[in-house]
């Protein structure tokens, strides 16, 4: 490795670092958009969605995001709710969460260890990651099926405290 590659080397961890600082503590969700191909841009949890993304110093994530309009069950005891009622509450919410690595300067990768879907846990999510003022963006790497087409997705957080 000539001494131009080693310094390029540090030059990267530095900033991979400074990526990593910049994410931790607490994110609240301004916004979650998906687009087609097309330029047709949907809101997966409405105009409004709620959600909480943390990532702390030991190097763990969890995020949660809902919509903001969710019917409320019947009753107040998650056993007694029916399946129509869980599987409504399941739609309009995404939680997931564990360790996390940020593998360049623009990307960040969840290995995910818990998650409402269980397809997801075992497998890492993977985002670019941008910072601009006190807002994060976290979009998908590749577009992906989203509600029946293949979009793109970002998500913007505005840091919480």
């Amino acid at each position: 490795m000539t001494t131009y590659d080693h310094a390029a080397a540090i030059s990267e961890h530095e900033v991979c670092e400074e990526v990593r600082r910049k994410l931790l503590g607490a994110w609240e969700l301004v916004s979650y958009t998906a687009t087609s191909p097309d330029g047709q841009i949907i809101h997966p949890l409405g105009h409004r969605p709620h959600g909480l993304i943390i990532y702390t110093p030991e190097g763990y994530m969890s995020a949660q995001l809902c919509r903001s309009d969710r019917q409320r069950t019947r009753s107040n005891r998650l056993e007694e709710a029916t399946a129509e009622e869980l599987t409504q509450a399941a739609m309009t919410y995404v939680a997931y969460g564990g360790p996390f690595h940020v593998v360049d300067p623009t990307t960040v990768e969840h290995h995910v260890t818990a998650s409402l879907f269980p397809n997801w846990t075992g497998r890492p999510q993977i985002r670019t990651v941008s910072f601009e003022n006190e807002y994060l963006k976290l979009s998908l790497v590749t577009p992906t099926r989203l509600w029946g087409a293949d979009r793109s997705a970002e998500l913007t957080w505005r840091r919480l405290g």
